[in-house]
């Protein structure tokens, strides 16, 4: 890990009023020593992307049950591009079918976690990608 502090926003966009796993997710990143910024249910594509750029994030973490991820994430990935964050690295977990997975990926999320991931999975993968992507702008 870097010696700068990696800051995670964890969002849960859309209308899923579930977000036990976000603030279980949440911690365990604040317990690896990372700033997390959880910016609470129901949160618009705008709002979330508004946050990520105020609070200079290196990651944005989106959490979703609903079923809208092909909308909700989609925008989100459109909107950081847009406001020139498009080195925050983007990740995701809940439920998302593997047949939409791929699409994802083509827009940015290299990475998604569905039920069964652990924290450490989730929290080593932020780690490796923001310090990848510090070092890669950095030469």
């Amino acid at each position: 890990m870097t010696s700068e502090k990696i800051r995670v926003l964890v969002a849960k966009p859309g209308l899923d009023g579930h977000d036990r796993g976000a603030k279980v997710v949440a911690s365990a990143l604040r317990d690896r020593g990372m700033e997390v910024i959880y910016t609470g249910l129901h949160q618009t594509p705008e709002s979330i992307v508004e946050a990520a750029i105020q609070e200079d994030v290196d990651a944005v973490g989106l959490s979703i049950l609903s079923g809208a991820h092909m909308t909700l994430f989609p925008k989100i990935a459109e909107l950081l591009r847009s406001r020139g964050a498009e080195n925050v690295v983007l990740t995701g977990g809940g439920i998302i079918p593997k047949e939409d997975v791929e699409s994802l990926r083509t827009l940015g999320f290299a990475r998604l976690f569905g039920p069964g991931s652990t924290t450490d999975e989730i929290a080593e993968y932020i780690e490796s990608e923001v310090g990848r992507r510090r070092a890669a702008a950095n030469h």
